[in-house]
């Protein structure tokens, strides 16, 4: 009885897991449409009123967890400071490129980033913690490597949009590991310290005249608060999620939302997807394919039919 309680309460965290996971890569999906509906204002505007609004809901979530001694202790520790200050550059710069690429219609380019982004983590671990890659992990690289030289020689240059995104979050991912403090604990530490000079760039529009969130019409007042919610709830949700699921889980959900980007770029916004793109995501899918697979046979609990024998 006490081993099928314990069984019940598993699948009932995983399950729990996966529709936390579920609702943030879904809401990471339709992001898009947001960021497309705040196009018409200031890149720098829109990314400090997506952090200013951010404060307010991670802080009463943390509360809500009764995660705060983690929190209090973190902010007495300077070393976490100083690492959390690195990582909150890294998450704005990413930010800054995506709300700006969905703004000029370079949409495809950010799904091709978040695509390309578990090979870089690859690339990174191998070269910066000494993580040894199998050869199906190598085959998904080059397949990568290869997508974007047939992008880079039709276009005379490198796809920057989609390695700048991949790599900024590849460097997030990677010094994030190096805070001593959980995931929701890090994020309201990283928005605060954001905070400081954003409510003072918001504070100066103000003062000039030069704002769209006192200044301007309702609408665009709504959309600037609404910056904060659409960016801390599913990392939020994220970060509750991934608690609860395997990692192999999280890998493969991990395509949800660049699958959704690329069908909105495509079918919606009816962004240019010629032949040389279609070479490009078919050799990046073929390597997320091999990559999957690789992860999802070391994966714990699950069998390789390649190691199947015959008894």
């Amino acid at each position: 009885m006490a081993a099928e309680a314990i069984a019940s309460d598993t699948d009932s965290k995983a399950r729990r897991g996966f529709l936390l996971a579920l609702g943030a890569y879904l809401l990471w999906g339709l992001l898009p449409f947001y960021m497309k509906a705040v196009a018409h204002l200031p890149l720098a505007e829109v990314i400090a009123h997506r952090i200013v609004w951010s404060v307010p809901i991670a802080a009463a979530v943390l509360i809500w967890a009764g995660r705060t001694a983690d929190f209090k202790a973190a902010i007495r520790s300077p070393r976490t400071i100083a690492m959390a200050a690195l990582t909150a550059a890294l998450i704005s710069v990413n930010w800054g490129i995506y709300v700006w690429a969905i703004a000029v219609d370079r949409t495809v380019e950010t799904a091709l980033g978040y695509y390309i982004n578990p090979l870089v983590n690859v690339v990174v671990g191998a070269l910066l913690l000494g993580e040894r890659l199998d050869r199906l992990q190598i085959a998904a690289v080059v397949l990568a490597a290869v997508a974007v030289a047939v992008l880079t020689i039709d276009g005379g240059k490198l796809p920057w949009v989609s390695l700048a995104l991949a790599f900024s979050f590849a460097a997030y991912a990677f010094f994030r590991k190096t805070l001593p403090i959980g995931p929701s604990q890090g994020f309201l530490l990283e928005v605060l310290l954001l905070s400081v000079p954003a409510l003072g760039y918001i504070i100066f529009l103000i003062a000039t005249v030069q704002d769209h969130f006192v200044s301007s019409n309702g609408t665009d007042t709504a959309l600037l608060i609404g910056c904060g919610p659409v960016t801390s709830v599913p990392l939020l949700l994220f970060a509750f999620g991934a608690k609860l699921l395997r990692l192999s889980t999280i890998g493969i959900m991990q395509y949800i939302a660049p699958t959704m980007v690329f069908l909105i770029a495509v079918l919606i916004f009816d962004e240019p997807f010629g032949t040389t793109q279609a070479i490009a995501f078919a050799l990046i899918w073929a390597a997320l394919a091999v990559y999957s697979w690789s992860m999802l046979a070391t994966a714990p609990g699950y069998i390789c039919p390649s190691r199947l024998t015959k008894r």
